[in-house]
């Protein structure tokens, strides 16, 4: 086990705030641990002590960065926004007095989006961003689950407007994103055939998957698909074409920079419908997925956890890319 170092910005000497923080692009190891003041919020935010979040691929890929292009929206040479983390579940424990639809004690879920800061004990978000309150039947580390994953699959899910008897393939199935979209694809009355390693075929299963298929099985195959959905940025698109029925859509959730310019110009020439990030994250979305979860037809599925102080181990293994679902981190005690 990795541990991080604290490093502490005070001048009073009081700084109670642990944050993870990467004021360097590079490998796990520029992750630190750091010590902050507490911040308060505005008239129009709620403060979340934070219980739960999750190591996201947007989040090493963030930190690394791939693609590189994601220099020129957020620094450069160096990260302009030092603290990583998109999604979390927590407690309310302060609020701005213009402050209507939450109070302290309020148990709440959501993601901060590109504006991150999730690697830390508190955050402060606007009572009108994506967050919501936590349902009774979802624990901490569900409620930080299942924002990235699932806002994302539902966004693309929704490009692709998937209907009844159509056939969807997910490589990379076994995901965060790719058990997020099994789960509302056969929502939406589609076939599903999910695309991941053998060692996760019981998972895919337990969670919808019409049809399972290993990575060799399945570029052996024929087999073309109303929507080719890649999960985990590892093929070709000229490759994952051969696999698409005509008029059908290709989602490229983890495209590359080279992947991402290839899609506009083939989209444009050829009429192919491919969809690339980023998405749009909405409350709405966030609240749909709720109701799923609450009806019992949706599941976050999670791998494993850490605590706050091993970021750097869980970033080394999502990072990876053999995670089953979700891996989250224990930042505070409830």
């Amino acid at each position: 086990m990795t541990y991080l170092h604290c490093k502490s910005f005070s001048k009073s000497g009081v700084y109670p705030l642990k944050v993870i923080t990467y004021r360097n692009y590079g490998p796990p190891e520029v992750l630190k641990l750091e010590n902050w003041e507490i911040p308060n919020p505005k008239e129009d935010q709620i403060r979340v002590r934070i219980v739960n979040t999750a190591v996201n691929s947007g989040d090493w890929r963030m930190r690394k960065p791939d693609p590189k292009v994601v220099r020129l929206f957020f620094g450069l040479f160096k990260p302009r926004s030092v603290i990583l983390g998109i999604s979390f579940a927590g407690i309310v424990d302060a609020v701005g007095k213009n402050v209507k639809s939450f109070q302290i004690g309020d148990k709440v879920l959501g993601s901060t989006g590109m504006k991150m800061g999730a690697y830390a004990e508190y955050t402060c978000v606007s009572e009108n961003a994506v967050v919501s309150k936590l349902p009774e039947k979802m624990s901490f580390p569900e409620g930080a689950a299942i924002s990235f994953g699932g806002l994302t699959a539902v966004d693309f899910i929704q490009r692709c407007k998937i209907q009844t008897n159509q056939t969807i393939v997910i490589y990379g199935a076994s995901s965060s994103v790719g058990t997020s979209a099994i789960q509302l694809a056969k929502h939406f009355g589609a076939h599903v055939t999910a695309v991941c390693s053998q060692g996760n075929f019981e998972l895919v299963t337990s969670l919808g998957a019409d049809k399972t298929m290993d990575y060799s099985n399945f570029f052996a195959s024929n087999e073309q698909y109303d929507v080719v959905f890649e999960c985990v940025g590892k093929t070709e698109i000229e490759t994952d074409l051969k696999y698409l029925k005509k008029g059908g859509h290709l989602v490229l959730v983890g495209a590359s920079f080279r992947q991402m310019w290839d899609s506009i110009w083939i989209s444009l020439f050829q009429r192919i419908q491919i969809h690339i990030g980023p998405i749009k994250e909405t409350l709405e979305n966030l609240n749909f997925l709720l109701t799923l979860a609450n009806l019992g037809k949706y599941k976050v599925a999670i791998d494993r956890s850490y605590p706050l102080e091993e970021m750097v181990e869980a970033h080394r293994y999502v990072e990876a890319g053999h995670k089953k679902g979700n891996v989250v981190i224990d930042v505070s005690k409830v």
